[in-house]
């Protein structure tokens, strides 16, 4: 091989090296351009004052309504009281037919009247029956003291055998006549107590028929404002298994009650006295004041969420606030002030990390198992940047929150520090963590 043939392989080596480092050079500067960097967002750890509160939303209901029935059965003549009529005790709400309870009255005090002169007749026939038994015994005396003296002229030979025998049947037809017409007496007192019975059930059908009648005049019980009116003129009322609801009526307006509906796990912080505020759609602007006057132990479970009702009463003298309005109620349960806050969204916070990664995490900077699971005692997990803005975790203990913020009691964290609250791919596809620890798109 000549020295010009040797020199042109070398070169041609040479190139070749030259290409395969480029293009290691671009292979490695590729690989680490395609490397995804993550942004994390943070906000900064505050000082401040915090409210807790316990918010749910409710109705608005009187303080006390009464539902108005009809205890029998008929038509609607006529209606006296309409939608938001204001009635007092006593007032007339309507009138039903009343043509059969009439009847059933003239009739019943017909049964009464022939009852009470059957007693009559009764105790007339007793009387008479009585003047008998004392006639019947007078006899019967006067055959005793005959039967006496034949039986003695007898025994003398002055009257015969056979008339003594005839004056001692009278004697024993007497003392049987006098039996018989006692027994007489015993059997008419038995009609009398019957026919007494029968006037008591007489007085008893005629009381019912009168108050079955009173009642197809419906009268407001109480004081208040009719809020639902049921029936019509014409309308026929049937009362057969219940009393049908033809009125309610809100007895005061001035004073009313919001029922809440709080879940099962705000109920420990809620107390009778507490105050409370709340609002209605028909005043966005303006807040209602009350106080908590019981949490109802009815519990109501919809799809696994249980709640109960915890009733508030207020005020309403101008009548603002109707029944059944919708409230969003807000309860204070505690106050702390310049404490250490942290965003509530930091707490849900979870650097995209392999479980083996954050697992050595946990165990370098000595975070408690409870607070990466079960936040037992209150301990829970924040993520904070380092130095070199990487995340960090940090153990906390939490005390009040108020959906926004929560105070911080224990933990390594000082005003100003930097929370991770989400995280931003910059490959191109950004990403946060949700408020519920999985990641989100945007």
């Amino acid at each position: 091989m000549s020295v010009r043939e040797s020199y042109q392989k070398h070169k041609g080596l040479s190139w070749l090296i030259g290409i395969a480092v480029i293009a290691a050079i671009v292979t490695v500067y590729v690989v680490k351009t395609r490397t995804p960097a993550v942004r994390y967002i943070s906000m900064p750890v505050r000082r401040g004052n915090l409210t807790a509160v316990v918010q749910s939303t409710g109705t608005i209901n009187p303080l006390t309504t009464v539902p108005v029935g009809s205890f029998v059965s008929g038509t609607v003549q006529y209606i006296f009281a309409d939608f938001n009529t204001q009635v007092h005790a006593g007032d007339v709400l309507a009138q039903l037919d009343p043509t059969i309870y009439d009847a059933q009255v003239t009739t019943a005090r017909g049964n009464l009247a022939n009852a009470v002169a059957n007693v009559q007749n009764i105790a007339a026939s007793i009387v008479a029956d009585q003047a008998n038994v004392a006639k019947l015994k007078a006899n019967a005396e006067y055959a005793q003291v005959n039967a006496k003296r034949i039986a003695d002229l007898t025994q003398q030979g002055v009257i015969s055998h056979d008339q003594n025998d005839q004056t001692q049947s009278n004697f024993v037809a007497a003392n049987a006549s006098v039996t018989q017409a006692e027994a007489q007496v015993n059997q008419t007192r038995a009609q009398l107590a019957q026919a007494r019975a029968q006037v008591q059930s007489a007085q008893g059908t005629l009381k019912m028929a009168e108050t079955n009648l009173k009642y197809t005049t419906i009268v407001s019980p109480v004081d208040g404002t009719v809020v639902a009116r049921n029936v019509t003129v014409g309308q026929s009322v049937a009362a057969s298994l219940q009393a049908p609801n033809v009125f309610t009526i809100a007895q005061d307006l001035t004073r009313m009650q919001v029922y809440a509906a709080t879940d099962e796990s705000d109920t420990g912080q809620i107390h009778v006295g507490q105050p409370a505020s709340f609002q209605v759609d028909a005043y966005p602007a303006e807040s209602f004041h009350g106080r908590v006057s019981a949490i109802r132990l009815n519990a109501f479970t919809v799809q696994n969420v249980v709640t109960y009702d915890t009733i508030i009463d207020f005020e309403n003298p101008e009548g603002k606030l109707l029944p059944g309005e919708t409230a969003y109620v807000t309860i204070p349960t505690g106050h702390a002030s310049n404490v250490l806050l942290v965003p509530n969204i930091a707490l849900t916070f979870t650097p995209q990390l392999a479980p083996s990664q954050l697992q050595a995490l946990y165990k370098k900077y000595n975070i408690p198992r409870q607070a990466t699971v079960s936040h037992v005692g209150g301990l829970q997990v924040v993520w904070k940047l380092d130095a070199n803005k990487q995340p960090i975790p940090v153990a906390i203990k939490t005390g009040l929150t108020d959906y926004t913020s929560t105070d911080v009691v224990e933990g390594d964290l000082k005003q100003g520090d930097q929370v991770i609250t989400g995280e931003q791919n910059l490959s191109g596809t950004s990403g946060t963590r949700s408020p519920f620890g999985g990641p989100g798109r945007r």
